[in-house]
């Protein structure tokens, strides 16, 4: 997967009017490159080099194009033929060159002006808020990620320890210079790149960069499907800060959102001056809580245009994951919606038959095309098999995130520590569930905005036993059974929620509570990579077992992580009460244990309690017993030293 095209090369390529079989496959729905033959393709026809255009539009009564070659003018706009068999308008425009600004003029059905419209297959547009479609360069960008893709299943695999960062480049760091926004696509890929790595953290998450008109939707209302947004660079500086990426051995997954697009007049919204892409009846069509649109996925022209999508950013730009944004409401067709306001399947049922179809079609597509992706559900319901594949009657994904756990466990740590024991069984109750999906445990940007309050500020007390908690808490997370997910920010308990408009508060880091914390993250992500049995059986229950569940009135929990037989086992237990204590656990392995990491430790601001990191188990009738010191609101994790296995 190597791209070196120059001018030359685009010049020279043939771009005749769209064949029959291409055309055929985009209706049946099985165009799996439709980013090769719909929109503006670069290249030449009867000698002449130039751009052909071409878009679907099944009800419009005439369809042109303007852009800078024409100066905007509607009198003097390029029309497009109709294909008679396609509904699919087309032509070729002589002299336009990559970088041109163009847009469709469409002439809906009956009387009236015809319209201006984005490019919905556009792979570049304009800096919002200007809203035109660009004539985008050939891929240039000459890869050197082959050792990566060579080894990426091994990184993606439920048995690979996978911790997330997730960031919203607008608002990570920005940049200092005078009239500069946002960082560019070249510095992330220097400083975010180095920062993941320093932090130990083995992907990083993208909130939406598919084109979006509007700041305050961070992405999650897209327009241009197929365009990275123009606020960091353009596509071929996309393509090399994945480059970088991969070069320093970080995956990277990106939001993508198929649930949903915005009704800006520029984008998709009636289309062709009919309900093109987005069904037709509001009940269908129309999200109440976003006032946004749903594509409509029964009609094989939009399923393609959508899967083909996903194909486009895993192929164009190796991505190496795609992190699927509210399925919970593609699902159903009664989400969020009273008694009256949705219309039934087939089947007079909830459930969208036509979006599990596509879901499914996605997940074949995006898994056996590219072998050692993995695709990520935020879904929210118990819906069956999310992550089952799709042969087994599962929806296909690789991973969900656990939306109960995080909603559980984060209810619990807004308990005063008094009252914590009323509610020991939301800190427990995930196991239950816990190998029904191969999950994710996400504390994502959701969790820091619209109120919520920051991590540290969920935190119940004063400020030192609110770091404490926090300490403990992630103690808790990467201790138990998941993938890990956290959202920037959080990593170093920034005190202020997220603000999309500004960046970080990275002058906290001054702060020695807030550097420990950092730190805290930092080992906590080494500890789960280096030891097997923290991720092997992250998705399988055989890596379990409950030491103490049932301590609600010491509020104190414990368990053993196992990997496989060559692997030493993990003891984590956690104390979230501000008071210290003492207890005793059978372990399954004799001779001294070793105190890996304490949340309460000096160098993460902690009291610096602990068991001054060896203990020697008491071995008697009852095997092998270890009096573990557990200091007020933390968590410990512990492993056998060199050691042989009890077998007793």
């Amino acid at each position: 997967m190597t791209s070196s095209n120059s001018s030359d090369t685009q010049a020279a390529r043939d771009v005749g009017p769209l064949g029959d079989i291409d055309r055929h496959l985009f209706h049946e729905g099985r165009h799996w490159r439709l980013w090769d033959v719909l929109g503006a393709q670069l290249g030449q026809r009867d000698g002449q080099a130039g751009v052909r255009f071409a878009v679907w539009a099944p009800e419009a009564r005439s369809v042109a194009v303007i852009g800078d070659f024409n100066h905007w003018s509607h009198d003097s706009a390029f029309v497009l033929k109709k294909q008679s068999d396609s509904a699919i308008w087309e032509g070729f425009v002589p002299g336009v060159a990559p970088g041109c600004r163009y847009k469709y003029l469409i002439w809906g059905q009956g009387e009236g002006l015809p319209y201006e419209k984005a490019d919905p297959m556009a792979r570049q547009a304009e800096l919002p808020p200007a809203t035109a479609s660009q004539v985008a360069e050939l891929p240039c960008h000459p890869w050197q990620d082959e050792a990566w893709l060579a080894e990426r299943e091994l990184r993606n695999r439920r048995d690979a320890p996978i911790s997330i960062y997730e960031v919203h480049l607008g608002s990570w760091r920005r940049p200092w210079g005078e009239g500069e926004v946002y960082q560019s696509y070249e510095q992330l890929a220097e400083q975010l790149v180095q920062y993941v790595i320093d932090m130990g953290f083995t992907h990083v998450e993208l909130m939406p960069i598919a084109e979006y008109p509007f700041d305050g939707s961070w992405g999650y209302q897209p327009v241009g499907l197929y365009a990275p947004t123009a606020r960091f660079g353009p596509p071929d500086a996309f393509r090399a800060f994945v480059d970088a990426a991969h070069q320093a051995g970080i995956g990277v997954i990106i939001d993508w959102v198929p649930a949903h697009f915005p009704e800006d007049a520029h984008g998709l919204a009636r289309f062709d001056g009919s309900a093109l892409y987005e069904y037709s009846d509001p009940r269908e069509g129309y999200h109440q809580d976003w006032n946004t649109l749903i594509y409509n996925y029964s009609r094989y022209e939009v399923a393609n245009f959508l899967v083909a999508n996903a194909l486009y950013w895993l192929d164009e730009f190796h991505i190496d994951g795609l992190r699927v944004d509210a399925v919970a409401s593609m699902l159903y067709r009664d989400y969020s919606r009273d008694h009256g306001e949705w219309v039934p399947n087939i089947h007079g049922g909830r459930e969208n038959l036509e979006a599990i179809a596509f879901l499914r079609s996605m997940n074949t597509e995006a898994y056996g095309q590219h072998p050692g992706i993995a695709t990520f559900a935020e879904e929210s319901t118990a819906f069956p098999g999310v992550s089952r594949p799709v042969d087994a009657g599962g929806l296909g994904f690789g991973f969900k995130w656990n939306m109960g756990w995080m909603n559980d466990t984060l209810r619990y740590m807004q308990e005063d520590p008094l009252h914590r024991r009323h509610h020991h069984h939301l800190m427990t109750f995930g196991i239950h569930y816990a190998y029904t999906e191969n999950f994710v445990l996400p504390i994502s940007h959701d969790e820091v905005v619209h109120g919520k309050g920051s991590m540290l500020n969920k935190m119940p007390g004063e400020r030192a036993n609110q770091f404490a908690q926090l300490r403990a808490y992630y103690g808790f997370m990467w201790g138990h059974p998941g993938k890990k997910l956290l959202f920037m920010g959080c990593e170093f308990a920034q005190r202020s929620e997220w603000d999309h408009d500004g960046q970080l508060d990275w002058s906290t880091l001054e702060d020695p509570a807030h550097k420990g914390m950092q730190q805290l993250v930092r080992d906590l992500n080494d500890l789960y990579r280096s030891e097997p049995s923290l991720h092997v059986h992250d998705c399988a229950p055989e890596g379990f077992e409950w030491l103490v569940n049932d301590a609600a009135d010491e509020s104190v929990f414990a368990w053993l992580r196992k990997g496989h037989a060559d692997h030493r086992p993990i003891l984590v237990a956690v104390n979230m009460t501000p008071v210290e204590r003492q207890w005793s656990f059978i372990v399954p392995v004799q001779g001294r244990w070793l105190e890996l990491l304490n949340t309460d430790a000096g160098y993460y601001g902690g009291g610096n309690r602990g068991n001054q990191g060896v203990l020697e188990p008491v071995v008697d009738g009852l095997g092998s017993q270890l009096s573990v010191y557990l200091p007020p609101l933390s968590a410990v994790f512990l492993a056998p030293g060199m050691a042989t296995r009890d077998q007793s």
